[in-house]
């Protein structure tokens, strides 16, 4: 199975770089909900050195990456970049903590940091970086006559992100019909949006088409408005010392 080889490719990484992969998660669209027959499975994980490791006056790498094979993108980041990121609400990392794929979770970490998410959660911060999101991709790939129509995924996603996050309904989440069926209201938009989807599941490649008018429009209309949207509250922060107290812990839990 692909998940077997996939947490040996983990144990791999951390017998070659001596580190602790305490979790690991699907973070592309087999995470969202629909992938097709030849998706890559993206593979993001979170990880600790050695306690001496943090000791050092160097500044040192905070990713791991390793090439594409087998299908498999593995990618991750060291514990205190990913605690920085956490700081500031950023929103690829809440998707990761909240994954319906979980591929490992080791340790008492990962829970702690999702029991704080409330208290760290900004929707200006997630607002902003889902419409950008969105804007950059419909710019890039859905504009012409001629769109490549499996990058409405890209748009669409994001865009239904910003009205959830405007529908005060907390960090988005990554399944993608979850986010369709609570905000998608229009039948004939539901409609062909759902057939986009049975054909990306069954496989087709959805490359270069005609661009679809019900969606184009949606989007259009979406993108002005929320362009004009002013800045939703941001959440009160926890005083950082919260995450360095879990960063501490973590270390002792991992490397006692």
């Amino acid at each position: 199975m692909v998940k077997d080889i996939i947490k040996e490719k983990l144990l791999e990484v951390e017998r070659q770089e001596n580190i602790s992969i305490f979790y690991a998660c699907e973070s592309g669209s087999r995470a969202w909900g629909f992938p097709s027959e030849n998706s890559d499975y993206d593979v993001r994980f979170i990880y600790l050195h050695p306690r001496d490791w943090y000791l050092s006056i160097d500044e040192q790498r905070e990713v791991i990456e390793r090439p594409l094979t087998e299908n498999i993108d593995l990618s991750g980041w060291e514990i205190r970049k990913a605690l920085r990121l956490f700081r500031k609400s950023n929103p690829p990392l809440l998707e990761w903590l909240r994954s319906p794929v979980i591929y490992q979770q080791k340790f008492f970490a990962i829970e702690k940091l999702r029991n704080l998410i409330p208290a760290y959660y900004s929707p200006s911060s997630c607002l902003s970086h889902y419409f950008h999101m969105a804007r950059g991709n419909f710019r890039e790939y859905l504009r012409g006559d001629i769109v490549r129509v499996k990058k409405y995924f890209y748009v669409l996603r994001p865009l239904l992100g910003c009205k959830w996050i405007e529908a005060d309904l907390g960090p988005v989440p990554m399944e993608f019909d979850m986010l369709l069926e609570r905000l998608v209201l229009s039948v004939p938009l539901k409609q062909e949006i759902h057939a986009l989807l049975e054909r990306k599941k069954s496989g087709h490649e959805l490359d270069l088409e005609p661009k679809i008018p019900v969606l184009n429009n949606f989007i259009e209309v979406e993108l002005e408005r929320l362009s004009n949207v002013e800045k939703l509250k941001s959440a009160a922060q926890v005083d950082t010392a919260e995450l360095n107290k879990l960063f501490i812990e973590a270390l002792d839990e991992v490397w006692k």
